[in-house]
């Protein structure tokens, strides 16, 4: 058997920002997805609540792409989260096919819950920077989004 030569990846492929940026939320996602497990969510559960609250009244093809995920994964979220009473789905006010969906109050107690556990995910990450480059991180990340941003 020969051995191909040719690298597949560059030599700094692993020291590159984006190859951090993605260590960095793999762990950051699993220490929340460890703590909302006790309160019977799941991190795309709080993704979906905390973007329906921030945004009441997204039509669920408009929250596919704000979640990135498909269509039918948000379908099946909403379903799952419509079942325990905490989003639900309202009629356009125009446009009858399309349905709305809006938190209730079941949702917005969840929502609650779900966020002071992802708050205490936010002061370790804190705790272990310091304040001040934790919020230079911050704001780096959001250059990271403005730098990449196809408009």
């Amino acid at each position: 058997m020969t051995r191909n030569e040719e690298e597949p990846v560059g030599p700094d492929a692993l020291d590159r920002v984006t190859w951090a940026l993605r260590r960095a939320e793999l762990a950051v996602q699993a220490a929340k997805e460890q703590r909302l497990r006790a309160l019977g969510m799941a991190v795309s559960h709080y993704a979906l609540l905390i973007t329906v609250h921030s945004q009441p009244g997204l039509a669920g093809a408009e929250l596919a792409r704000r979640l990135n995920v498909t269509p039918q994964a948000v379908a099946s979220l909403v379903a799952r989260l419509e079942g325990r009473g905490q989003v639900e789905r309202r009629e356009h006010p125009r446009h009858r096919h399309i349905q709305e969906l809006h938190l209730t109050e079941a949702g917005r107690e969840a929502l609650r819950a779900a966020d002071a556990v992802v708050a205490e995910v936010e002061q370790q990450i804190k705790d272990a920077l310091g304040a001040a480059p934790a919020e230079q991180l911050r704001a780096l990340l959001d250059e990271v989004c403005e730098a990449v941003r196809e408009d």
